[in-house]
């Protein structure tokens, strides 16, 4: 597979270089085609390359020892956009050197560099954090928006809609992506106006016989049915959409703890333990969030893939394949596309709804 290179920020993560540089390299080891443009010390990275013999003839390396703090204010980062090693990360891909960019450091100011630099597609007010988490089937459901706006109004949940399904698409190969809207409850009397209005956009633009979106909406979800695996897409405000993840995972964390308490607290039960490994070892690999490592930034001119800072090697893998699926499948003309079959008169939501999506850069971990 023939790409354009991806940009890697070698310094973001709680690992930095290392685990960075040995993800790449992971990811390259499936994909001989990868080409990538690792952004960082020099040294440190030419250190790790000795690893990864590999890498070193696939991979040119870009200087840079700024590197933004994980508790740094956006507003602040941004400030030093040029000179560090994020901010140079994302202007490879707004100055063509690199197709697609990843980075594992601090989320808000990594969304905003990539706006500033990158700016929103056309027909896109604001652009959304989605990412793929666990379901009981064997797909993955695509979530957005996680945390880039506090706030949106109809119109913005249109356009998420559509670039989830875009997403799904290519990550998951649905021709028609189900979509659901979070909401309370699943009546059509439930929830906000600008839930109300945007279920009855997206009903409209979906059920035409001609032209209409590659999706099929299917309403409102609620959050204890989003890992069913009933939707493939659920979309949702930045500030209901990190909460609902954050809860998810908190979940998944406390029943892995508390099986872990129960198999250790006798003898008994750690026999118990040998017997079920199997099913417990199934569970653990499921609930991995390195195996879903990969946030995408939707909505922008070019591919920003966010990876978790705590990912190991294999979620940066993970997080590198998936940015590559984005530029094979060219996900920023798909979702181009899918606007224009949906019209600007099909996203007038006659100014009832919430006001203009607020952005916040809060976005997940």
């Amino acid at each position: 597979m023939d790409l354009p290179r991806i940009a890697v920020d070698a310094m973001g993560g709680d690992d930095g270089v290392r685990v960075m540089v040995e993800g790449a390299a992971l990811a390259r080891r499936r994909h001989e085609g990868f080409k990538f443009l690792l952004v960082g010390d020099q040294k440190r990275i030419e250190s790790a390359l000795e690893s990864h013999p590999g890498m070193r003839e696939a991979s040119e390396i870009l200087h840079c020892d700024d590197v933004i703090a994980g508790d740094e204010q956006p507003s602040k980062a941004i400030r030093r956009a040029k000179t560090t090693s994020m901010g140079l990360t994302v202007n490879a891909v707004k100055e063509g050197a690199a197709g697609a960019a990843v980075s594992a450091g601090n989320t808000g100011a990594l969304m905003a560099m990539s706006k500033l630099a990158l700016r929103t597609m056309p027909g896109i007010d604001r652009p959304a954090l989605a990412a793929l988490m666990p379901t009981l089937e064997p797909h993955d459901v695509v979530m957005l928006d996680l945390g880039a706006n506090t706030e949106a109004n109809a119109r913005n949940l249109v356009q998420f809609a559509v670039m989830g399904a875009a997403y799904s698409r290519i990550v998951n190969g649905f021709e028609r992506p189900t979509v659901r809207l979070l909401n309370i409850g699943t009546e059509q009397i439930k929830g906000t106006d600008a839930l109300r209005d945007a279920a009855a956009m997206l009903q409209a633009a979906s059920s035409k016989e001609e032209g209409g979106l590659a999706l099929d909406f299917a309403g409102f979800v609620e959050s204890d049915k989003i890992n069913r695996g009933e939707t493939h897409v659920v979309v949702t405000d930045g500030f209901s959409g990190n909460i609902a993840l954050k809860a998810i995972e908190g979940s998944a964390r406390f029943v892995t703890d508390l099986l872990k308490q129960a198999f250790t607290s006798s003898i008994r039960s750690k026999i118990g333990f040998l017997v079920s490994r199997p099913a417990t070892e199934l569970l653990r690999h499921h609930l991995d969030p390195n195996n879903h490592n990969g946030a995408v930034f939707l909505g922008l001119n070019g591919v920003v893939v966010k990876s978790h800072g705590s990912a190991t090697a294999a979620g940066v893998a993970n997080a590198v394949a998936v940015t590559a699926s984005l530029l094979k499948n060219k996900l920023t003309e798909r979702i181009a596309n899918d606007l224009a079959e949906l019209g600007e008169g099909a996203l007038r939501d006659n100014g009832k709804s919430a006001p203009a999506a607020t952005p916040s850069c809060e976005a997940a971990e």
